[in-house]
């Protein structure tokens, strides 16, 4: 058999050569009509909003979890090696670190052509704001948000669910990143359904949101950006956004760029802009060229955390096999 921390590197390598094709059947879409359908299920079923999208997220949630662990058991039963390849497999679906470069690519091509039209028509795809009204700045701001805060939700925390609690557990964790997709918008008609969702992702992403900032700011290091104005804005800023989590990674990405995020933005249903709060020192304009930095940060984070982890599940290995606190 192969050891886990072997499994989640390899699934590491994988996503980081094939991200997602599209031929593959990826869990993250079966969970997402499931989604879909179960809200509409509890919806007309249970009158109150918040048990409904209660009912619905421990639906997903646990449907995903008890799919993996059956595929993953009756696998190993036909053969231990057939057993380890589907659960690199699992973890695999649950990285998304080459799509988040394939996104953030697809905005910097029009954008550094000077065809801001097709820039705000790719960045429309990845970000939950209003993209027309947006300048050449704001659209390199907004894909350097989007890379920063996802680098969490499709590099460290998938990872760290996988370090601790195996395969399974990275797809508990992806069902529950994915009804947070769906259904975590403060609007009216998510605002009570999606609570229950918004706040379980809020849970997960808590410990890995706080450890990514400091792997950022020693990505930066690597890669010859600003790792002490990666830190100081960690500790400065990483508290100032709207979500408890999102913040931290933001903040080490523009410490470490020399950007200011957050700032006014464009929703749809506001004619006028919500001013969020801003993140980072405006050192310098941000331009195209950042969404290409950005991305070689967050690979270079994506390598470093599962590096750490893989390392800490050895360390931890070790340790139990020695008798833990035993003398």
């Amino acid at each position: 058999m192969i050891d886990l921390k072997w499994q989640i590197l390899i699934a590491v390598l994988l996503d980081l050569l094939l991200g997602d094709p599209p031929w593959l059947p990826h869990p993250v879409r079966l969970m997402g009509r499931m989604s879909g359908a179960m809200e509409t299920v509890t919806r007309r079923w249970i009158r109150w909003p918040r048990s409904a999208g209660v009912v619905t997220a421990l639906f997903v949630i646990l449907t995903s979890g008890a799919a993996a662990c059956a595929v993953l058991m009756l696998s190993r039963l036909v053969h231990p090696l057939l057993g380890d390849v589907v659960a690199i497999v699992l973890i695999y679906t649950t990285i998304a670190a080459k799509d988040l470069t394939v996104h953030g690519l697809n905005v910097y091509r029009p954008l550094n052509a000077g065809n801001l039209t097709e820039a705000r028509r790719q960045v429309s795809m990845i970000v939950g704001r209003d993209t027309h009204r947006l300048d050449e700045s704001s659209v390199a701001r907004a894909t350097v948000e989007s890379i920063a805060e996802n680098v969490v939700d499709g590099v460290t925390a998938p990872l760290f669910f996988a370090t601790v609690f195996g395969p399974v557990g990275a797809v508990v964790y992806r069902a529950t990143n994915t009804l947070d997709s769906m259904f975590g918008y403060k609007n009216e008609r998510y605002a009570r359904f999606g609570w229950a969702s918004a706040r379980l992702d809020d849970v997960a992403n808590y410990l890995p949101a706080r450890f990514t900032g400091p792997i950022v700011a020693l990505a930066a290091m690597l890669l010859g950006e600003r790792p002490i104005g990666s830190l100081r804005i960690l500790l400065r800023d990483g508290k100032a956004h709207t979500s408890p989590n999102a913040g931290f990674p933001e903040a080490a990405f523009a410490g470490a760029l020399g950007v200011q995020l957050g700032g006014p933005s464009f929703y749809f249903g506001h004619s006028m802009p919500v001013e969020k709060p801003t993140i980072g020192d405006p050192r310098q304009p941000l331009e195209a060229e950042h969404i290409c930095r950005a991305n070689r940060l967050m690979i270079a984070t994506a390598v470093l955390v599962s590096i750490a982890l893989a390392g800490t599940r050895a360390a931890a290995e070790h340790f139990w096999q020695q008798g833990g606190w035993a003398v």
